[in-house]
């Protein structure tokens, strides 16, 4: 059948030969107007449908009365009523389930169709309302009245304007319709000369809800009716709008080319929309890529059981998102997925030389560790704990091992962390719960065998949430961490072959269980030519280019650098080194920005002042033996090495009290009081008379007050202190010591003994005294290290009074 919108178009021929009628007529209304209406009309009422005067329409009839009333009302060529029902399920409506307003209209034709409906076409004349019905069998019947419409008197420029502003939206209407409406409406529309016939034919054909079509219909005056329907058509032109602007937010950066994927992109807005078809499309996605994971069957077991869980899930569920989580989780972890290694030994050996000067235990290990996986093929790595003081290149080693091995390099802090969960993950009960640092470096990594930095692992804290250093036994243990298991995985995952390196400042702080798991290497400070190389190798390079200043623009030869390290910083390593040529750096770069022409900065010793300032640091260096009473010894810190004064004072008073002042630990102070008993106990042989320590009181004083000082290496430096002060002998120039005693002058071994002689070179000491047991720390020492020093090596206290006190 001809589409309704195309019969404004066609002559009365082309519609008697295609089987559709036009619009109503001039006849048609005067025979309607001049006759009079029967006393009862046949009542067709209509589902979901509303007609409107002047407007063919087609209407399928279903029921077996309206199928009889329409036969007999087209074989006696009689007009009948047609209403619209409130209630399209009622089969049997009376006049209450029927609307108040409905049109005459006079059958045109009956069809019967190919399926076996019969459909007819309704010429809509005039508007009545129903009276009452005078009868229900074989159809319904009553008698009605004709409602007049209240046409405009005058035709004014305002109303003509509101029927170009329909005709107008109409139009734009069936334009953006996105085919719903025939383009050919458009034509018959622009046709329609009669105000009447154009509103009552938009209002038939046009997609207006039900009940508006209804009250349009009720409305009396037509020019109210106008303004309703523009305003109805204004709120549907509105939503088309919004819609063509989200349809063309979709087609941005879509080209012809790329059709299919746009056509996917509907597809997945259209999933999305729907909500319950996304899920599914995510859980294709998902067992796509779990098609290309490595894992073991038992893996694969709980991955496909932890995705029926989901897929039984709603979306909207609490749990869902956890779950989805989880089997994201699975899928990104790189399951036996390893990067491979490169066994190029002397590349290795360039890229550690080249990164860091120095550290040659470190590299050697490095480097075996190489030897043993090019020869092997496949190890278990060995966990690898890098000690010593801050700034010496711990941390930064580490990614140069990574480089090395042309592995990802990956790297979590540890300090202050105090929760188990940050190592081994959350159970999934809890809200918010994630996997641990491990688990997520991997999934960062994207290989199972990365270089793993643990940074500052003496620094890890424990509280009510657990002790995260214990969590830790299993990560480092070779034995155990193929099985590794993070809470929140809950499968079991292998570590084996992820090269850990930790770093600490200090062992005194990690449990010995987990210091039982390592290898424990020390990378201790350095000395002042290393200092050297290292700044002008690699700090200055980096804090020039860091700072905008080329290579001809600032010089800083190495004794200016010396100078740097000797006058301005006190650390084993070279951070605070670096810190000094970055200020150096800074000033540069604002004398080189301000000035007009080129210059080049060269650095001096007399101009040094200018950059950094007043130097900070000189008691570090050897003060002589003016005095008696003081001795120089050697001690440990977090910091390195550093050298401090023993000194002690005698007072005549009796009683022989024992004052001990500098911020002193408890050990300190007992190796005091043992001290001074000792020399009570051998006073003869040192030429002292019995009642000498009777008639003085003692005086111990360490400088530097501000710090605590504790530990047991300054056993016979007091002890020394003491002797001479008693003997009124001065002590050997330029000679420091170190070592614990006990009560019988059994001369002990101590620890730090590297930091300490590099403390003792940076002061200008040139003799050692240490206790023969320590000769074994010397000899693992580097010559370089040792250069200018000599050491003493002694068994009993009677050995150190000997060689430190003058004649």
């Amino acid at each position: 059948m001809i589409s309704i919108f195309q019969q404004a178009s066609l002559s009365e021929e082309d519609t008697e030969e295609r089987g559709f009628i036009p619009m109503i007529s001039e006849d048609d209304e005067q025979y309607l107007s001049q006759t009079d209406l029967p006393d009862t009309l046949p009542i067709l009422p209509l589902r979901n449908m509303v007609l409107f005067p002047g407007v063919a329409m087609p209407v399928n009839i279903g029921r077996n009365k309206s199928l009889r009333l329409v036969r007999d009302a087209y074989r006696q060529s009689t007009i009948i009523a047609v209403f619209t029902q409130k209630d399209a399920q009622c089969e049997e409506p009376v006049k209450e389930d029927l609307v108040r307003v409905g049109v005459v209209s006079r059958i045109l034709r009956i069809l019967e169709m190919p399926d076996n409906s019969t459909t007819i076409i309704l010429q809509a004349i005039n508007r009545c309302e129903l009276d009452e019905l005078t009868g229900t069998e074989p159809y319904l019947k009553g008698r009605i009245r004709l409602r007049e419409d209240i046409m405009p008197q005058r035709q004014d420029r305002k109303f003509e304007a509101l029927i170009q502003a329909i005709k107008d939206l109409s139009v734009k209407i069936i334009r953006n319709s996105s085919g719903n409406l025939p383009q050919e409406a458009i034509f018959a529309i622009r046709n329609i000369e009669k105000p009447y016939s154009l509103v009552n034919f938009i209002c038939a054909n046009f997609a207006i809800k039900l009940q508006d079509k209804i009250e349009l219909l009720d409305t009396d005056e037509f020019r109210q009716r106008c303004y309703r329907l523009l305003d109805i058509m204004t709120k549907e032109s509105q939503l088309l709008d919004l819609k063509m602007s989200i349809q063309s937010k979709t087609k941005e950066g879509i080209d012809q080319q790329q059709r299919e994927y746009f056509l996917q992109q509907q597809i997945k807005t259209i999933q999305s929309e729907l909500g319950g078809t996304a899920q599914e499309q995510d859980a294709r996605e998902m067992r796509e890529k779990a098609k290309t994971k490595k894992w073991s069957k038992e893996t694969a077991e709980t991955f496909e059981k932890e995705m029926k869980k989901l897929e039984a899930m709603s979306s909207y569920s609490p749990d869902y998102s956890t779950q989805m989580n989880y089997l994201q989780t699975l899928l990104d972890l790189p399951w036996g997925e390893y990067s491979k290694d490169n066994f190029n030994l002397r590349r290795a050996k360039r890229i550690l030389d080249k990164d860091h000067f120095g550290l040659d235990k470190v590299k050697e290990r490095i480097l075996e560790h190489l030897a043993v996986l090019k020869l092997k093929g496949n190890m278990k790595s060995p966990i690898l704990c890098l000690y010593g003081p801050p700034g010496v290149g711990k941390t930064s080693l580490g990614r140069s091992v990574a480089e090395s091995l042309g592995r990802k390099y990956l790297r979590i802090s540890l300090g202050g962390l105090h929760d188990e969960a940050e190592i081994r993950g959350h159970r999934r009960t809890y809200i918010g719960a994630m996997p641990g640092r491990i688990v997520k470096g991997l999934i960062k990594a994207g290989t199972s065998n990365p270089v793993f930095i643990l940074d500052e692992i003496d620094k890890v804290s424990r509280d009510a949430h657990g002790d995260p250093s214990f969590a830790l036994l299993e990560v480092l243990d070779p034995e155990q961490n193929n099985t590794f298991h993070d809470n929140f995985v809950d499968i079991d995952y292998d570590l084996s072959r992820v090269l850990f390196i930790a770093t600490a400042n200090t062992l005194s702080t990690i449990p010995q269980p987990l210091l039982d798991r390592m290898e424990l290497i020390d990378v201790s400070g350095y000395i002042a030519e290393e200092k050297i190389e290292i700044a002008s190798r690699h700090l200055l390079p980096r804090e020039m280019e860091n700072h905008g200043i080329e290579a001809s623009q600032l010089s800083i030869g190495k004794p200016v650098i010396r100078q740097i390290i000797d006058e301005y910083t006190r650390e084993s390593g070279v951070r605070e080194l670096d810190k000094k040529l970055a200020q150096i750096c800074r000033r540069a770069a604002f004398k080189i920005a301000s000035s007009k022409e080129p210059q080049t900065i060269v650095l001096t010793s007399d101009n040094l002042r200018e950059y950094l300032g007043v130097p900070r640091y000189s008691h570090e260096r050897y003060e002589g033996n003016d005095f008696v009473g003081v001795v120089t010894g050697l001690a440990w810190t977090a910091v390195g090495g550093e050298i401090l004064y023993i000194e002690s004072s005698l007072n005549q008073s009796k009683g022989g009290k024992l004052t001990l002042t500098g911020n002193l630990g408890d050990v300190m102070k007992e190796s005091a009081m043992l001290a001074l008993e000792y020399l009570k106990a051998h006073c003869k042989e040192l030429g002292l008379k019995d009642d000498v320590f009777e008639e003085h009181n003692v005086h111990i004083h360490v400088p530097e007050g501000a710090v605590p000082k504790d530990g047991p290496s300054a056993g016979i430096t007091i002890l020394t202190s003491l002797a001479s002060a008693f003997t009124r002998r001065k002590v050997r120039k330029n000679l420091a010591m170190t070592g614990e005693m006990t009560l019988r002058g059994q001369v002990l071994p101590v620890g730090g003994i590297k930091e300490k002689i590099l403390a003792a070179k940076r002061a200008g000491i040139k003799e050692i005294v240490i206790s023969e047991e320590n000769r074994k720390d010397i000899e693992e020492i580097q010559s370089v290290y040792l250069k200018g020093l000599k050491f003493h090596y002694v068994n009993r206290a009677e050995e150190v009074l000997a060689l430190a006190l003058l004649k």
